[in-house]
């Protein structure tokens, strides 16, 4: 805007300011400005107006949730993602947490599906939270698929228990798999994998629209995988020597998110790592400190398009990926 050169300019562009000062910063209304001021509503008005188109106004708005918006996109940074949602960490009880990562995933899914999709899901602790936390506002025609074998035993092992819980909630159809997860060898699993109806699950998986996925620990006590195979906690030494830093659909994974040589991944009753990254779009569920180095090796080896967890978690993910580059 040029400076003002005659008093009438001058005075025209003092009650512009005034206006714009009443209006924006003391919050009075254009009617209530027209009294003070002495002039008609339409002036008024015609003041804010011309303001604006002089650029006198700048409006910014503040968001309490900026620092979680600038973490995930530090997180997309890191590569390998499409996107991050990451909640405020209001608890330091791991539980709480990964309750409000559920429910995260679960609006995130709300807002991904249509009628006529089809999920294929995992079982686990972090796709039964985001069970848990579905609340939707209608009836969905979906079909949801187990991606796995399944794990009696605790209900969140056994993906056909997941399933059917997913399909109630979102008043679809569950499909079953009748198979285990680990067969006890790697002849076992091609004989479990070419049944009819259990080829049939995994076809429809591998066709799925939508994948909803945990992201699981390995070297720490508290380890999902062990809960997945008992057994394989006796064979903790091999586990290390392959490098295992966490699983995906059980199978382990390395650092940089490339398949273990490790004898249990062969015998997995899975879509295998090649089959899921067709899946058009992967969403993971993950918290906590014992899934910082998992969740980084998932997105090292770009299996998942979408990550969601906690505000913690995503900065120890970003700290673990810096000293690792130093």
């Amino acid at each position: 805007m040029a400076p003002p050169n005659t008093r009438d300019d001058i005075a025209a562009v003092r009650q512009m300011h005034q206006a714009l000062v009443l209006h924006y910063v003391e919050g009075k209304t254009q009617a209530e400005i027209a009294r003070e001021l002495g002039i008609s509503h339409a002036t008024v008005n015609r003041l804010i107006k011309r303001g604006h188109q002089l650029g006198l106004v700048e409006i910014k708005i503040k968001s309490p949730i900026d620092h979680l918006v600038d973490l995930e996109a530090r997180l997309v940074a890191l590569g390998g993602i499409e996107r991050a949602v990451v909640v405020p960490s209001v608890s330091d009880n791991p539980h709480t947490a990964l309750q409000r990562v559920g429910e995260a995933a679960a609006r995130l899914l709300l807002d991904t599906i249509k009628d006529g999709d089809t999920i294929s899901i995992t079982g686990g602790k972090g796709v039964s939270a985001l069970v848990a936390g579905l609340k939707p506002g209608r009836r969905y025609d979906v079909e949801i698929i187990p991606a796995t074998g399944l794990v009696q035993g605790k209900h969140y092992t056994d993906v056909n228990h997941v399933a059917s819980l997913m399909a109630d909630k979102l008043g679809g159809r569950a499909y079953q798999i009748h198979a285990p997860l680990f067969a006890d060898t790697a002849q076992q699993r091609e004989m479990l994998m070419g049944i009819s109806s259990v080829a049939d699950v995994f076809r429809k998986a591998r066709e799925a629209d939508v994948a909803v996925v945990g992201v699981g620990s390995i070297l720490t006590d508290d380890s999902s995988y062990y809960d997945l195979h008992p057994s394989s906690n006796a064979d903790r030494q091999a586990i290390e020597k392959s490098g295992a830093t966490g699983e995906l659909l059980a199978h382990l994974i390395d650092r940089q998110g490339k398949l273990c040589n490790y004898s249990l991944n062969r015998s997995l009753v899975s879509l295998t790592l090649d089959e899921f990254a067709t899946i058009p779009r992967s969403i993971g569920i993950a918290s906590g400190a014992s899934k910082v180095a998992p969740i980084l090796s998932a997105m090292r080896g770009n299996h998942l398009d979408t990550i969601v967890t906690d505000e913690a978690t995503g900065l120890q993910i970003l700290e673990l990926a810096q000293q690792e580059a130093a």
